[in-house]
């Protein structure tokens, strides 16, 4: 293996197993071109979550969490995420639940993320990283008010920068929507994004990908490159971790309807991060 051009690929071995690494990964990624070291991978085989690699919620997770700013409407739990037939499933269901200071949500769905959990605090994250090529085949699911995503957040526990690899909402499966959002010096939120029409995502699994490096980030759709940014002032240059998640809700979206079928799953076939190498 050579030296890490961008510096924290140790830190990210350190987190991962030798056997985890060589699970019948290829050499590199869909759509990057050089040298790579996998330094991250999940393939879900067995069944159960691997909890050295994943925690269920937000870092403020208290017996659960959703996300307040969006105003969604699941409650995240653990039982709705489960590991089977080598995939990770995330299931939304019709469920009430009391959560944050005893409202009740009328959803329950699932999220993993590299993060941590409240509990583990000022701990460091599972794995988090500092560039890299992100590639996560998944198949996201049909339906009014789903929120499918990929996405990455500061290390910090801020949320500014937040870089989307994809989201998919479900009562517009033929587009693909990726944003990056940062604040400016004035402290001024900013979103730039880009929406791609495509083929139904969610009839179907898709590679979704995503490279970032210093002074740029590129999304990928099936090795396909679809949108870059590459203000080198704004790319973000601090360790992040991954999310995945189903949402139910939320301003974005909307409700579920009448047509939205429920259990809705989210499966993920694996996640895969490379980092470049040189020599």
């Amino acid at each position: 293996m050579g030296k890490s051009t961008f510096g924290s690929l140790a830190l990210v071995i350190s987190l991962v197993s030798s056997s985890s690494i060589a699970e019948e990964a290829p050499s590199g990624p869909h759509g990057g071109e050089g040298r790579w070291a996998l330094v991250f991978n999940d393939q879900f085989n067995g069944n159960r979550l691997n909890l050295k690699k994943w925690t269920t919620c937000y870092w403020w997770n208290k017996n659960g969490c959703t996300n307040l700013g969006n105003n969604e409407l699941q409650w995240y739990r653990p039982e709705n995420v489960s590991v089977a037939g080598g995939l990770l499933r995330l299931e939304a269901r019709p469920q009430k639940v009391r959560g944050h200071k005893n409202a009740i949500f009328n959803y329950t769905s699932g999220m993993v993320t590299t993060g941590r959990d409240y509990d583990e605090l000022p701990n460091p994250s599972r794995a988090r990283f500092l560039y890299g090529h992100f590639e996560i085949r998944a198949k996201a699911p049909i339906g009014q008010g789903l929120w499918s995503a990929i996405w990455l957040l500061p290390e910090s526990r801020e949320s500014r920068p937040e870089i989307d690899v994809m989201e998919v909402l479900g009562h517009t499966p033929d587009q693909l929507r990726m944003h990056f959002h940062y604040l400016t010096d004035k402290g001024e939120p900013q979103s730039p994004g880009e929406t791609v029409k495509t083929a139904d995502l969610t009839a179907d699994w898709h590679l979704y990908g995503l490279s970032w490096e210093p002074g740029l980030i590129v999304w990928y759709l099936d090795g396909v490159e679809k949108w870059r940014f590459s203000d080198k002032s704004l790319v973000p240059d601090e360790e992040m971790y991954l999310l995945i998640n189903l949402a139910v809700g939320g301003d974005w979206p909307g409700p579920p309807d009448e047509t939205t079928k429920f259990p809705a799953e989210y499966l993920i076939d694996y996640v895969r991060v490379w980092q470049r190498v040189e020599g």
